[in-house]
């Protein structure tokens, strides 16, 4: 079997695993989370009615004229804060972390913190 399928294939399944116990609604979306190499992506999504309520990149905040790299750090605090401001204007205070198949660590773990900090609760 070629290596990157396995690879997908145990993605696929981790992620399944930790969606089986998370389920977003409109009063309390699921916090998504992708990252990529050099940026890092969250949404928060009503699984209900399978609708995107807010969502932030690093792709999308520019600082100055071009965007923020996202492949540290201090770029997934930026998007933690952009989507805690996001969740705050649509009226949202809860949501259900969803790391996806990541370790809640590094990228993963400062962007969470950085949306609790910025006044989601979950």
């Amino acid at each position: 079997m070629d290596h990157q399928k396995a690879k997908q294939r145990q993605q696929l399944r981790r992620r399944q695993h930790v969606r089986r116990k998370v389920r977003g609604t409109a009063e309390r979306p699921r916090l998504t989370v992708f990252r990529s190499n050099k940026h890092i992506y969250a949404q928060l999504i009503d699984d209900a009615s399978g609708v995107t309520l807010a969502a932030a990149s690093s792709a999308a905040i520019k600082d100055g004229d071009k965007a923020v790299y996202g492949g540290n750090v201090k770029g997934a605090v930026l998007v933690g804060q952009k989507i805690a401001e996001a969740a705050k204007a649509k009226g949202i205070a809860r949501a259900a972390f969803d790391r996806g198949h990541y370790k809640y660590h590094g990228r993963v773990k400062a962007l969470a913190d950085a949306a609790r900090e910025g006044g989601l609760q979950f």
